[in-house]
């Protein structure tokens, strides 16, 4: 029967979702776990969103290295299926017959023999870490006795298992970090391809090769965050590109582009928006006439329309307003113009 300390651990480590300080809110959810179960090892591990491959957030007694390359091993196994599809996480003690490796007990596997028994540890509890329905990670606890974890002890990690999901996800808290706007469409771009955010919906101008561009060459001049505006069929959405620099380990680097919906400002023409930000790359009438195949007559009109509606007196104050506001429409060519770096290392 799960005691009431059991239970006071368990609702410590739901609290501990609310931490931003991912690092240090796995640790303490391991600590809590060895005053709740018994324990001489521990690991926390998320899965790379860029890599697929398991990485250690917080360990008792396992090194980063050791606790990586064990995971990687037992991921390949037969018997990492089992821990996946159980509804209570497997233990030794209440070993069960794996079927897709023929029936094959785990401490009858190779597995335990090669990698477990040798490291001292006679019983180990195992299970997959969920987020809004995506696996995202594994936690194991490992003792040197026998018969440590039993139904019960499955049953209290299954409770908390939800909580150390929300931990383990890379991508749980960016939205929080980056103060995302209400009805902003949010998804995180990393070198392993997108990842959407849970309870949000994808950016999706993402599905513009164009801008997927941008967001390439943003990552390569070292950007750390861009203001926008960018069309989706008719509409418009003002748009965000930020460098993730805080929250998981896993998702710094990363790209958080959001997408809000949002009307053209001071009623300007789309042409008159690319007007707008060629002038505020500091172009000439003449330069922005040939690059948007227009003459300079034209161009010279569109100055003066977007002056009148962005009440702006002169074409300097125009532009420091489209810097100011992120009232341009860039392109991969001009972009460096516009973003804010990261600074030098």
């Amino acid at each position: 029967m799960i005691s009431h300390q059991q239970l006071a651990a368990a609702a410590r480590i739901g609290m501990l979702t609310r931490e931003r300080d991912t690092a240090s809110a796995c640790a303490q959810a391991l600590d809590e776990l060895g005053r709740a179960l018994p324990l001489d090892a521990a690991t926390l591990l998320a899965i790379d969103p860029r890599t697929g491959a398991h990485v250690q957030l917080a360990g008792i007694g396992y090194p980063a290295g050791t606790s990586e390359s064990l995971a990687a091993e037992f991921t390949a196994t037969p018997w990492y299926a089992n821990v996946v599809r159980q509804t209570l996480p497997p233990s030794i003690t209440e070993d069960v017959e794996d079927t897709t490796s023929g029936g094959q007990r785990f401490r009858n596997g190779w597995f335990y023999a090669e990698r477990v028994r040798p490291a001292g540890f006679r019983d180990a509890l195992t299970g997959a870490l969920r987020h809004h329905g995506r696996l995202v990670g594994l936690i194991n606890l490992s003792v040197e006795g026998p018969g440590a974890y039993d139904t019960d002890a499955r049953r209290l990690l299954s409770s908390v298992l939800p909580a150390l999901g929300a931990l383990a996800d890379p991508v749980a808290h960016t939205g929080d970090v980056q103060d995302l706007p209400p009805g902003a469409g949010a998804s995180l771009v990393t070198a392993a391809g997108i990842i959407d955010l849970p309870g949000r919906e994808p950016a999706e101008v993402l599905a513009d090769e164009t801008f997927a561009r941008l967001v390439g060459a943003f990552t390569a001049v070292g950007g750390l965050r861009l203001r926008a505006l960018w069309p989706v069929g008719r509409e418009w959405r003002r748009v965000v590109l930020s460098r993730c620099t805080a929250g998981s380990p896993l998702a710094r680097d990363a790209v958080l582009v959001t997408a809000t919906p949002t009307e053209l400002p001071y009623g300007l023409s789309p042409r008159e928006l690319e007007v707008l930000t060629r002038a505020a790359r500091g172009q000439t009438n003449q330069a922005i006439a040939q690059a948007l195949f227009l003459s300079p007559r034209t161009v010279h009109s569109h100055i003066e329309h977007l002056l009148r509606k962005t009440a702006s007196a002169s074409r300097a104050e125009a532009t420091a307003l489209a810097l100011r506001d992120g009232l341009l429409r860039p392109t991969t060519e001009d972009l460096e113009h516009f973003v804010e770096r990261m600074p030098a290392r």
